[in-house]
């Protein structure tokens, strides 16, 4: 079989009428089984070498026999802030997805629907609708034995044509992705999304899509990755070379980028039997002198929190990830939830001091990562770095890290220590002597999860114990005190400022976007620092008259949010206000701006 001869450029520009875009949001609804994510992460990949802005956002099943799933990528040549409320272009796969998701198609957008399995409503004049026998088409051009596989490249090449995309760097991403595979895998490939560049989809369609601004040439280069990607490599670049874990959604994918790249940099990652030997061990690393790195989902968490406790009162530097998921228990494994914030700060037994952190979007997972172990080393304290689902597999483009002025070379201390040597000086941050290191007199300092005097030996004298207390959570009162200034965004003072944490970033900066834009006075607050909390912030709400905070967490019995319930506590302001949702679903700008209304309508 002859691959199809791929259309240049300027025959699609000579055969379809242009109309400019800024943006596009495009959904593909099908089935798990159909590839719909690898659809929507060549798009994204794309943008990001042609630097654009690219945001994307998908749902998978639970379940292992699959099921219903959509891939939503929003592509623009300006700021890209959120997945989007509604879809400029709906892909369906199936009849359940067209009935499913054409209620998120915006009036007048277009309906690509496979004719071989898709009826829609004609009548329904709010939609462009395009049929295409998309799984006819595969098999045609891949012959009867693919039993449609390859469908999904060919929608990626339709939408190629569509969107006037560069098929060159497709083509290059292609190869990069089936290049470790046969070469007939790459060739079927080439072979259906050929196919579908090649579609006559102007006989459907009057009109292919050009994004309006002209890209900066001098713009930075760009890498292109989901969030626990870019975790990942943040803790490679912020000098942690050594883990332990244990698989479970949606932390699996860091384990295994970790366990491949870790020995890269002469170090280690281990896959433990379960998740009290995966902590145990990270811990024993630590101890050892080499920060190490654990980490789970909210069940997997709940596990380690005896030996969280216990670094704690060791004062052992620890980075511990925990990528949220809804629960309680199994919950939903594969939706979106921020529910674990107390459990991250207040849930070992006891009191456990340690500090939390929280990414907002998908670049931020890379520098929080080197922001986590750069506390955990000076504080020598456990850090929590909390992600969810929505930033684990959301795919973003951002500039690329200047790697040689931020990759840290972690070095190994086994200099002499001196014969009064005390890792738990009262006057000062813990710094352990690792095993090896030799202490003159030979006299070595205990590590142990009983109270201990300086020199780490048990002590249950109650002044001593008090002290230590103080010690342990003193030290993070002083990161707090070393915090920059909290930055607002918008304004500064007035009418509204609404407050959140975490993947909230994108959606809430939409919002207030489009609320000034109305003339209403509002500010973003965004909080990175959970625990500690920043010392200013009771002075920064008292500039507003409203303050909304907006998380995906229940409002719990009191009515309020986990972190609402933390900010009335720390700051004793009665204007705050939650806005909270628990549908496992990521917020859209029109609920947050509901929520807005509804505060001021009280």
């Amino acid at each position: 079989m002859h691959c199809l001869q791929m259309p240049t450029e300027d025959s699609v520009s000579t055969t379809l009428s242009r109309e400019n875009i800024q943006d596009a949001v495009i959904r593909l609804a099908g089935n798990s089984q159909d590839g719909i994510q690898s659809i929507g992460g060549f798009l994204a990949r794309l943008a990001g070498r042609s630097a654009q802005e690219v945001m994307t956002y998908m749902t998978i099943p639970a379940t292992i026999s699959g099921g219903p799933s959509i891939f939503q990528v929003r592509i623009g040549s300006g700021e890209v802030l959120s997945a989007g409320d509604e879809a400029d272009f709906l892909v369906a796969f199936y009849q359940h997805s067209y009935k499913d998701h054409i209620g998120f198609l915006k009036e007048g957008g277009v309906l690509l629907y496979d004719s071989d399995h898709v009826e829609p409503d004609l009548d329904d004049h709010r939609f462009v609708n395009v049929g295409v026998p998309i799984a006819a088409l595969t098999v045609e051009a891949l012959g009867g034995s693919s039993r449609e596989k390859g469908k999904n490249l060919f929608t990626l090449g339709l939408l190629s044509r569509i969107f006037n995309l560069d098929v060159e760097k497709l083509r290059r991403i292609f190869a990069e992705r089936f290049g470790s595979k046969s070469e007939d895998v790459l060739r079927n490939a080439s072979l259906a999304f050929d196919a579908g560049y090649s579609y006559p989809i102007d006989n459907v369609l009057h009109r292919y899509y050009h994004f309006e601004e002209e890209l900066d040439a001098s713009a930075k280069p760009q890498v292109t990755m989901d969030g626990n990607t870019a975790l990942a490599l943040g803790l490679i670049a912020g000098g942690v070379r050594h883990g332990s874990g244990y698989p479970i959604t949606p932390w699996s994918t860091i384990m295994e980028t970790l366990r491949s790249q870790f020995p890269k940099y002469g170090g280690l990652f281990v896959q433990a039997e379960d998740e009290l030997a995966a902590v145990s061990m990270a811990i024993g690393f630590s101890y050892a002198g080499r920060l190490a790195v654990t980490g789970s989902s909210g069940p997997g968490i709940s596990l380690k929190m005896e030996a969280l406790g216990w670094a704690t009162m060791a004062e052992i530097p620890l980075v511990v990830v925990n990528i949220q998921r809804g629960g309680p228990s199994t919950g939903l494994p594969t939706n979106v939830e921020q529910s674990d914030l107390m459990q991250a700060i207040y849930g070992s037994h006891g009191d456990t001091p340690r500090v939390v952190l929280a990414a907002m979007n998908v670049e931020d997972c890379f520098y929080i990562a080197i922001e986590a172990a750069r506390i955990a080393r000076e504080f020598s304290t456990p850090v929590f770095i909390l992600s969810d689902m929505s930033l684990a597999s959301r795919i973003e483009a951002f500039d690329e890290p200047d790697l040689k002025k931020i990759m840290i070379e972690p070095e190994l201390d086994l200099s002499d220590r001196p014969s009064d040597f005390k890792p738990y000086p009262l006057d000062k941050v813990t710094r352990h002597a690792p095993p090896g290191s030799w202490i003159e007199g030979g006299v070595f300092p205990q590590v142990t999860g009983l109270e201990h005097d300086e020199t780490g030996h048990p002590s249950a004298n109650p002044e001593m114990h008090k002290r230590m207390m103080a010690k342990r959570r003193d030290k993070i009162k002083s990161l707090a005190d070393a915090m920059m200034p909290s930055s607002v965004y918008g304004d500064k003072q007035g009418d509204t400022l609404i407050v959140g944490w975490g993947s909230t970033w994108g959606p809430m900066r939409e919002t207030v976007i489009r609320e000034r834009d109305r003339g209403r006075s509002m500010g973003h607050l965004h909080l990175r620092y959970l625990n500690p909390l920043p010392n200013d912030l009771a002075e920064v709400f008292d500039r507003y008259k409203y303050i909304l905070v907006v998380e995906m967490n229940d409002e719990g019995l009191n009515g309020y949010g986990q972190l609402a319930t933390l900010l009335r506590a720390k700051t004793c302001n009665k204007s705050i206000r939650s806005l909270t949702k628990t549908d496992g679903l990521t917020f859209k700008i029109r609920e947050i701006m509901l929520g807005i209304q509804a505060m001021h309508d009280e």
